[in-house]
């Protein structure tokens, strides 16, 4: 079957110009998509073109339907497409519409189709970027734990609070209920304040002004964290095959002995 071969090279991989090709059109084609979602969601543009929208959506929605079976079709294991991160993203990217057929609403969520946008750093061949994108994801890996932490802290404080200004305001000015006076701690400690509830008493306003500064602190820590796990990442070495001295992750060749390196790692992101 070299015709399947050839459309799998043209439709998955973007080696070849016809691949590459193949890969612009569809990113154009999601733009133009999306943008054509957005807009049908302002209602002066809609009251216009709505039958317009209505017509392109469903182009749109026939167009991918075709390139996902396609995807299906000419893949070596079809099933570990389907399940794959792209496969469910490019499912993702059509159900909406037919949704819509049964439940009003539900087409704005197309807009889901900007995640086949990252298809991008693929077509350009940034493997840069993918390298910078695998250590931003080891360093949250790696820091997943203590943030899993910290925020368990933090949602201890927060329904704590939530709970004295319930008392404090004796369920008055907006604090009607426990669950509404966490809402108001979540806010005012994210440094968001809403303003739709304010505390009225001194004692209130002492409480708030308290949560407030433990809001800098409460955006700080995971930055911190992250940041820490990032640079443990991007010192990491490898060894050379040849000399065995050590060199950066980042380095294509030994600076000892000239060796190329990373060359795993550029096969996976070709």
């Amino acid at each position: 079957m070299a015709y399947r071969e050839k459309l799998y090279k043209i439709v998955f991989e973007s080696d070849t110009r016809a691949g590459k090709l193949f890969d612009v059109w569809l990113l154009w084609l999601i733009l133009v998509s999306i943008t054509i979602t957005i807009l049908d969601s302002v209602p002066n543009i809609n009251s216009t073109l709505k039958l317009q929208f209505y017509l392109a959506e469903w182009f749109f929605t026939i167009l991918f339907s075709v390139e996902y079976l396609l995807r299906i079709f000419i893949s070596p294991k079809p099933f570990r497409y389907i399940f794959s991160f792209w496969g469910f993203i490019d499912l993702l990217a059509i159900l909406p519409t037919f949704f819509s057929l049964f439940f009003y609403g539900y087409h704005y969520l197309l807009v889901v189709r900007i995640f086949r946008l990252l298809r991008v750093f693929r077509i350009l061949k940034l493997a840069r970027f993918n390298r910078e994108a695998r250590i931003l994801l080891d360093a949250l890996k790696a820091s997943s734990y203590k943030i899993g932490i910290f925020f368990s802290a933090v949602l201890t404080i927060v329904v704590l609070m939530g709970t004295i200004m319930y008392v404090v305001e004796s369920g008055e000015n907006g604090f009607s209920s426990i669950p509404q006076s966490i809402y108001w701690a979540i806010i005012t400690i994210t440094t968001v304040g809403y303003g739709d509830i304010v505390p009225h008493t001194v004692l209130g306003k002492f409480i708030s002004s308290f949560a407030m500064l433990i809001g800098y602190a409460i955006i700080a820590v995971p930055t911190g964290i992250i940041t820490v796990e990032v640079g443990k990442s991007t010192n990491k070495k490898q060894k050379c095959p040849m000399c065995n001295k050590l060199a950066p992750t980042s380095a294509n060749y030994c600076s000892y002995c000239g060796t190329k390196l990373n060359q795993n790692s550029h096969e996976r992101d070709s």
